[in-house]
């Protein structure tokens, strides 16, 4: 693609609703941004790779626990019975994809109005059953490989003595975003991954069963710190045109939002919906970031295979950088 729209062209395509970038990549497309990893940019990243040192950004299944956002929690069977030899097998049940470090597809949140990216509306996937429109599968056999960029924001708002507070609903503005970029030296290049660093994961580690009982009694009215739900953000992050971003929290943007049922008041409205992003959270970004800022250098590359699940909402990310 030679010439990428602004927000300020969108809508792309005749007839797509305002602030949509439907059609981008032409009509019944099931993949959306990570088309902007094209070969060409793949091959370029692979040659970030200078240390080798490998980064898994994979949280235990079974975190965080109890789940959060009203999920289940996943049963985990071991079967060590045999009586021959040495032998092990075992299963899941109640296992939520999206419970822990976790893609988005895009099924899972769409344009409030007008429905998932490009125009499919949940009525229609009900009503057909049809499993083959938008799920994760599309991008589990392709993959999301290309360059990644570390966006330490919770390093760089401490060391503007601002931290982030991450047992509330603190806002990270574009202003902040920018801030971070400028102070790690990135240029923003089509189809990147954003990896944002806000601490909240490590910070919930760090607390007591009680403190992550309350959280997850909260369900979704749970306070954690993230992107603010704006236009001016949705603009910012449209016109870097990456494919995808991923957070180390719990929703990628503040929470709770400012609402579900107003077209411009979820931010994942925008990203998913309008975008074809795909959006990450729970990362595990902390050693990552340590290392970035150790070596003043803030990209690598980045592999994640999605489960090949098909029509799935979302999957663990099974995500590596690798610096």
């Amino acid at each position: 693609m030679s010439a990428l729209p602004r927000y300020r062209d969108l809508p792309v395509s005749p007839g797509a609703p305002p602030k949509s970038a439907w059609g981008m990549f032409g009509e019944h497309d099931d993949l959306g941004a990570v088309q902007l990893q094209t070969p060409e940019r793949i091959q370029k990243a692979a040659g970030l790779i200078q240390s080798g040192r490998v980064f898994s950004l994979n949280w235990e299944l079974t975190k965080p626990n109890p789940p959060l956002l009203r999920r289940g929690a996943l049963v985990h069977t071991l079967h060590r019975d045999v009586a021959i030899g040495h032998h092990s097998d075992d299963h899941l049940d109640n296992f939520y994809p999206q419970a822990s470090t976790q893609w988005d597809g895009l099924t899972h949140v769409g344009d409030y109005e007008h429905g998932f990216w490009g125009g499919v509306t949940v009525q229609t996937l009900r009503e057909s059953g049809d499993k083959t429109r938008l799920g994760i599968d599309h991008w589990a056999r392709r993959g999301i490989v290309g360059r990644a960029v570390v966006l330490d924001v919770a390093r760089e708002r401490e060391r503007q003595g601002r931290p982030l507070e991450l047992a509330t609903d603190d806002k990270i503005s574009v202003d902040d975003l920018e801030r971070t970029r400028l102070a790690a030296g990135i240029d923003f290049q089509p189809g990147d991954v954003w990896l944002l660093r806000t601490g909240w994961l490590g910070w919930y580690e760090q607390q007591a069963q009680s403190v992550r009982d309350e959280l997850a009694q909260a369900k979704l009215r749970v306070c954690v710190p993230g992107l603010e739900c704006s236009e001016a953000m949705a603009e910012y992050i449209f016109d870097s045109h990456p494919a995808c971003l991923a957070a180390d929290n719990l929703t990628l943007e503040s929470w709770p939002p400012p609402s579900y049922v107003e077209p411009d008041g979820f931010l994942h409205h925008f990203l998913i919906g309008r975008f074809g992003l795909a959006v990450g959270e729970l990362f595990v970004l902390d050693a990552l970031a340590a290392a970035c800022a150790e070596g003043n250098r803030h990209e690598c590359f980045f592999t994640s295979a999605p489960l090949n699940l098909p029509g799935g909402a979302g999957s663990p990310a099974n995500a590596l950088a690798i610096l």
